[in-house]
């Protein structure tokens, strides 16, 4: 159960009438007079109900053979996810997510890293892989490929980014799975494909997709489409899913 923390009310998520984000947390709302009601002074009602905050998951290339412009890409992405107060979650790995780590450590934000490893010693040692930008390293052991279903499942939001074939397998699994996708156009690799790889799916899953090639406009436009509508149904594991209005049915939000 959530709680509105204006009137009190209290309701399953997808029951809220509206929802707001407001310091990268989700508030939700028995209807959109209490919604505004909070927008107006939220100050006032914040802190009355507990609110989580918000996750982004980032996937990208982990290669360090990528252009300085699309690092720089990369980076900027985390700082955005940071400063509108989001929990960044990455594969810890090198790369963009890393890059995009980086970012948000160095403008306060918190990151969370989902290895593949056992441990710390097998994550730095066997995979290779940075450990020294994350607040949080959660050692899966469930390899490389395993780990990629935490990552998209415990994100609310996936931001692609650059990519090859295992960007692709991470986007496959958050497509499949409902999620809200934003893809940061102009870092390359799979991010070029993704338009057609879409209509070649042909498949109502749920997936939203909202694409710029600002980081901090994508992240702009995710929240407000989640905030707008996916949060009534933010995976194929929502209840909700059956009991969409016919008008939601299979909407992809394409932005350019």
């Amino acid at each position: 159960m959530v709680q509105d923390s204006v009137c009190m009310m209290k309701f399953t998520p997808r029951e809220a009438g509206a929802t707001v984000e407001y310091g990268g947390k989700l508030y939700y709302f028995c209807s959109p007079g209490c919604r505004d009601r909070f927008v107006a002074q939220p100050q006032l009602f914040a802190d009355k109900v507990p609110a989580m905050r918000l996750t982004v998951g980032v996937m990208g290339s982990a290669s360090d053979a990528t252009l300085l412009e699309v690092s720089e890409k990369a980076f900027s992405l985390g700082k955005a996810i940071a400063e509108r107060g989001f929990i960044l979650i990455t594969g810890a790995c090198p790369g963009l997510p890393y890059e995009c780590a980086r970012g948000a450590q160095q403008h306060g934000g918190t990151s969370v890293g989902i290895s593949p490893a056992l441990s710390l010693d097998e994550h730095l040692l066997q995979y290779r892989s940075p450990a020294d930008a994350y607040d949080v390293i959660v050692y899966t052991g469930s390899g490389l490929m395993g780990r990629e279903v935490t990552n998209i499942r415990s994100s609310d939001m996936v931001v692609i980014i650059g990519g090859r074939s295992g960007t692709l397998g991470e986007f496959a699994i958050a497509y499949d799975e409902g999620k809200l996708i934003g893809v940061l156009q102009g870092s390359g690799g799979i991010t070029e494909r993704i338009p057609d790889l879409v209509k070649s799916i042909d498949k109502d899953s749920g997936a939203r997709l909202v694409y710029s090639p600002d980081p901090f406009e994508l992240v702009a436009r995710m929240i407000e489409v989640y905030i707008q509508q996916h949060y009534r149904c933010p995976s194929c594991f929502c209840m909700e899913r059956a009991d969409r209005q016919p008008a939601e049915r299979g909407v992809i939000a394409q932005e350019s």
